[in-house]
C-alpha cells in the first residue's frame, strides 16, 4: 500500500466540522454549484465561436476539465481537509504556496456566488418588475445564508429539491425538443452540432478550441465538492468519486442540451457571429420559435431559483475555504470557530462579502460584466497550483509511494497546460485584477513572514489506498 500524508481533522474543540454528508449530498452540492442548465446563457456565444459545433465544444471541454477533476481526486486522498486547493498546495508546495492558492481561489469562491445571486435577481425582476433587482438579489442572499447557517445537511436537503426541479425542467425541454424534431425536423443538419453548420466555412479545430476556453467556465463549481472533505462520511475516496461523477454527469447534460437546441436554432452560427446582441438570448429564442413561450418562461423561472441555490453551494464552499485558512492562521483565527459543527463566522463573513458585491453589481448596468471578468482568473490559477501540487507530492517528493507516470506526471502536466492556456485567453481587465489580487497576497506574505508563526494543526501520515 502506498503511504500518503493525510491531515488530521481533530483540530481541537470549537474548530471541528461535523461529518454528515453522503455521496448523494456531495454530488448535489457540486451540481447545484455548476447548474444543470449552465449552457443556457452562453449557448449563442459558443455557437458563434465554434461555427456551429457547440456540442463538440462541450465534449472537448469535459475532457479538458477531467484532468483537473483527476488531480482533485488524487489530492483529496492525500489531504482530506476543508479548504481543498489551499490545503493541497500547503502540504505539497509549502505554506506560502498554499496561502497563494487559497487567496486566488477566494476570487472564485466569493464572487461566483455574487454572480449567481445577481442572475437570480435579474430573472426575478423580469418576472416582477415592480421590485428592483437589487432587492431580489439581497433577498436571495438572506434566504440561502439562513439555510447554510442551519447546517450543511439541511442545506443539502433543500438543495436536492431545487436540483430535482432543475433536472425536471431539463427533461421537459429534452422531451419537448424531441417531439418538435420528430414532427418538424431539424433547422440544421443532424450532425452539425458536432461538425459545424458550414455557414462560416469548413470545420475549424481552432474555432472549437477557442470556444472551449469559454465553455470550461460552465464547469466551475464541481471542485467545491472537495471543500467538504471533513464533512463527508465514508472517507476521502467517496469525495474523489463524487468529484469525478459530478463532472461526468454535467458533461453529459451539457452535451445533450446543446446538441438539441442547436438543431432547433433558426439562426445560423454566421448570423449569431454577425449580431452579438442576439447571442445571449439565443437559447431562449430557439425555444420560443420551436416549442413556445411557456417553455421559455419555465426555463427562466428554473434558472432564477437554480441560480440562488447555486450561490448557496458556492457560499458554503467559500466558508470552508475561509475556515481552513483561519484554522491555519493565514486569515483571522475567528474564521475557524464552529458552532455545532457549522462554521458560522466564516459563513457570515462570506455572506457579507458576497452581499456587498452582488448588490453593488445589481445597481449597475455593467455589474455582471465586471464580476464575471475577474471570477475565472482566481479559479484557473488555483487549478494550476492544484496540478503543481500533484507533481510536487508524487513526482518530486515521492511521498505517495511508487511513481506512476501517466497518473502523477502526464495528467497534471496536461491539466496545467489547459488551465494556463485558458488564462491566456482571459480579458485584459481580468488579468489586471488577477495580478493585483496576487500582489496583495504577496504583500500579506511579507507581513506574515515578519511575525512568529504559531504551528498549524498537527499532520500525520497513515497507510491508505493508492494516491
Amino acid at each position: 500500500m502506498a503511504r500518503t500524508g493525510t491531515a488530521a481533522t481533530n483540530t481541537g474543540e470549537g474548530h471541528d466540522l461535523r461529518r454528515s454528508l453522503g455521496f448523494r449530498d456531495l454530488v448535489v452540492y457540486g451540481l447545484l454549484f455548476i447548474a444543470p442548465m449552465a449552457p443556457v446563457g452562453v449557448f449563442g456565444t459558443l455557437d458563434a465561436k465554434s461555427h456551429g459545433a457547440v456540442a463538440l465544444v462541450y465534449v472537448v471541454a469535459t475532457v479538458a476539465m477531467a484532468f483537473t477533476a483527476f488531480s482533485y481526486a488524487q489530492m483529496v486522498r492525500v489531504v482530506p481537509r476543508a479548504g481543498s486547493v489551499f490545503a493541497y498546495a500547503r502540504v505539497a508546495l509549502g505554506k506560502e504556496a498554499g496561502f497563494v492558492a487559497g487567496w486566488m481561489a477566494m476570487l472564485d469562491y466569493v464572487l461566483i456566488p455574487a454572480v449567481a445571486y445577481l442572475f437570480s435577481g435579474i430573472a426575478m425582476n423580469s418576472l416582477v418588475p415592480e421590485v428592483s433587482r437589487w432587492v431580489w438579489t439581497a433577498l436571495a442572499v438572506v434566504v440561502t445564508t439562513l439555510l447554510n447557517l442551519w447546517g450543511v445537511r439541511a442545506a443539502a436537503r433543500a438543495g436536492l429539491l431545487v436540483l430535482v426541479m432543475e433536472v425536471v425542467v431539463l427533461l421537459v425541454f429534452v422531451v419537448s425538443a424531441l417531439v418538435v424534431l420528430g414532427r418538424d425536423g431539424a433547422e440544421r443538419g443532424w450532425w452539425s452540432p458536432l461538425s459545424g453548420d458550414g455557414t462560416q466555412g469548413s470545420f475549424a479545430l481552432s474555432a472549437v478550441i477557442g470556444a472551449v476556453s469559454v465553455a470550461v467556465l460552465s464547469y466551475l463549481g464541481f471542485d467545491a465538492i472537495a471543500s467538504f472533505a471533513e464533512e463527508a462520511t465514508g472517507g476521502s475516496g467517496k469525495v474523489a468519486r463524487a468529484v469525478l461523477f459530478c463532472l461526468a454527469l454535467a458533461g453529459v447534460l451539457f452535451v445533450a442540451q446543446t446538441y438539441l437546441v442547436a438543431l432547433l436554432e433558426p439562426a445560423t452560427s454566421a448570423q449569431l457571429a454577425a449580431d452579438p446582441g442576439k447571442q445571449g438570448s439565443a437559447f431562449y429564442d430557439a425555444v420560443d420559435a420551436s416549442v413556445g413561450t411557456w417553455l421559455h418562461d419555465l426555463v427562466a423561472v428554473s434558472k432564477a431559483i437554480g441560480a440562488a441555490f447555486a450561490a448557496l453551494a458556492g457560499q458554503a464552499a467559500a466558508a470552508r475555504l475561509l475556515f481552513a485558512m483561519g484554522r491555519d492562521r493565514r486569515l483571522p483565527r475567528a474564521l475557524a470557530r464552529t458552532d455545532t459543527g457549522v462554521p458560522r463566522v466564516a459563513l457570515l463573513c462570506a455572506a457579507v462579502i458576497t452581499l456587498i458585491a452582488a448588490v453593488w453589481a445589481a445597481r449597475r448596468d455593467d455589474g455582471m460584466d465586471h464580476l464575471v471578468s475577474v471570477v475565472d482568473i482566481g479559479a484557473l490559477t488555483a487549478f494550476t497550483l492544484l496540478h503543481a501540487s500533484v507533481l510536487a507530492w508524487f513526482a518530486v517528493r515521492r511521498a505517495g509511494g511508487p511513481l506512476i507516470w501517466w497518473r502523477h506526471v502526464l495528467m497534471p502536466v496536461a491539466g496545467a497546460a489547459i488551465t494556463i492556456a485558458v488564462i491566456a485567453e482571459a480579458s485584459g481587465t481580468a488579468l489586471v485584477v488577477g495580478a493585483a489580487w496576487l500582489a496583495i497576497a504577496l504583500a500579506v506574505l511579507v507581513v506574515q513572514r515578519g511575525r512568529v508563526d504559531t504551528p498549524a494543526p498537527p499532520e500525520r501520515t497513515q497507510a491508505s489506498g493508492k494516491g
